[in-house]
């Protein structure tokens, strides 16, 4: 049987399986998302070391920017998963007394999620807690461009799991393909803004609805009045976790013109203290994913002057990091997303100029502001548009359950995390029921004499 007949069969499999109404009941969402938390306790070394073949990622970065954020994800929905299913009445108007209306989460049916590269078990997994706790039937697809990962996570869904409710399909552009050509309830894609059109150009050929996580050219600003050297530890430590391969790493800096000179040798101490003299002898320091990333980035690092870091490995995949001083706004490294270990620095004298210069571009999926200024802070935040947007820190915002996490025009379309999650997930009917106790006759026909009645009633 060849691939394609395959994959319809599976779904049709799913479909089947989500039509006995099994997946909608809670007892089986609970039992489902903690036999998925035993299971990746279960396969934690597994995890782990198939991270650190595709990345590099030492065991602290990949257990907390992986496994901790799912098991929290998992943890979260446990503990609410009966009230955000639970029906959530709305008042009614006069006129149609004794009805009583109400809002009922219910699942998709079978949805996809295509998942990324750079947090390859976070951003495939903590989605799936979402659908589960929603009720749907998930299919699965890693990335290839971390396979080892992609491996693990086949063979702990395969071992937890029906088929016909949860499974994993693995394989390259050519496979995705093939499946972009299914009809699914519901696609969940994080990655490229580029990839991200055509996921939604194949989606709309069936008309399913479809969360789109992206990126961007997420901003960092930094006032004079900060504290420089918790600020260059946080921008350093989230603009490098991974080696930068973060859809909200910082991607560039602007900075007040009168801390330049303050920031950057902050900045050179903050990477010395957690990486050493020599990064790339560090435990701690990812690489980048493919040879093809890290040629286009070695070609981004052209431009501008390096103040720091630069150095770089092709055998290993190894790129410093690095800060430049940016000059020029039309170089291609202020064009693209990075989503690499290079950090453009860019001065400004007013605010307003810099406003001016993140109004222009895209939407970002994050903005991030130091500043001790409160009214700094309230203009930023509301003069500007972002997908999030961070006072005096990085980053963190994704492991807060609460926040729902997503982009703005280009870097998305909706949200996810906790209840969000579970809401991308569901779809909220609307439920109308009426006695037949009382039946008005004023609505039927015929309407003669009835309009001036209806007028002095209700208006």
């Amino acid at each position: 049987m060849q691939f394609h007949d395959r994959l319809h069969t599976l779904i049709h499999q799913q479909r089947q399986f989500f039509n006995t109404g099994e997946t909608k009941e809670i007892h089986f969402q609970i039992t489902q998302l903690k036999a998925l938390r035993h299971a990746i306790l279960d396969h934690e070394k597994m995890i782990l070391d198939a991270l650190k073949a595709d990345l590099n990622k030492s065991e602290y970065e990949a257990y907390g920017t992986e496994i901790r954020v799912v098991n929290a994800e998992i943890n979260h929905a446990i503990k609410h998963i009966r009230s955000w299913a639970k029906p959530k009445y709305v008042s009614t108007p006069l006129e149609q007394f004794p009805v009583r209306a109400k809002i009922c989460p219910e699942p998709l049916g079978v949805v996809l999620i295509l998942a990324p590269w750079n947090y390859p078990f976070q951003l495939t997994i903590a989605p799936l807690v979402g659908a589960i706790a929603a009720g749907n039937c998930v299919l699965l697809k890693p990335s290839e461009l971390a396979p080892h990962t992609s491996h693990a996570i086949a063979e702990l869904i395969q071992s937890t799991f029906d088929s016909a409710y949860i499974t994993v399909i693995e394989g390259g552009v050519e496979v995705s393909q093939i499946i972009l050509e299914e009809k699914f309830d519901h696609i969940f894609f994080t990655g490229g803004t580029a990839i991200g059109k055509r996921v939604m150009s194949a989606a709309a050929q069936h008309l399913t609805p479809v969360t789109l996580e992206l990126g961007g050219k997420s901003p960092c600003i930094v006032d004079i009045d900060i504290d420089v050297d918790c600020t260059a530890r946080r921008i350093v430590w989230g603009k490098f976790l991974n080696a930068g391969q973060s859809c909200v790493a910082p991607d560039y800096i602007l900075v007040d013109r009168r801390i330049k000179s303050a920031l950057i040798p902050a900045m050179q101490t903050a990477i010395q203290s957690f990486f050493g003299i020599d990064p790339a002898q560090s435990p701690d320091y990812a690489r980048i994913i493919s040879d093809r990333h890290f040629s286009r980035l070695v070609n981004l690092m052209q431009n501008g002057n390096v103040l720091i870091g630069g150095e770089t490995k092709p055998d290993e995949r190894y790129i410093a990091p690095t800060l430049l001083d940016q000059g020029s706004l039309d170089d291609p490294i202020m064009q693209e997303e990075i989503f690499g270990p290079i950090l453009p620095l860019i001065e400004y004298e007013s605010i307003e100029d810099t406003i001016a210069l993140i109004t222009a571009r895209p939407k970002p999926l994050a903005l991030y502001l130091f500043t001790r200024n409160p009214q700094l802070q309230q203009r930023i935040q509301h003069a500007t548009s972002s997908g999030s947007f961070c006072i005096n820190e990085t980053m963190m915002h994704l492991a807060i359950p609460d926040l729902p996490f997503g982009g703005i025009g280009e870097s998305g379309i909706g949200s996810y995390h906790g209840k969000a999650g579970f809401d991308t997930f569901s779809h909220r009917k609307s439920v109308l029921s009426k006695p037949f106790w009382l039946d008005v006759f004023l609505r039927y026909p015929p309407y003669e004499g009835k309009l001036a009645i209806v007028r002095r009633l209700f208006g």
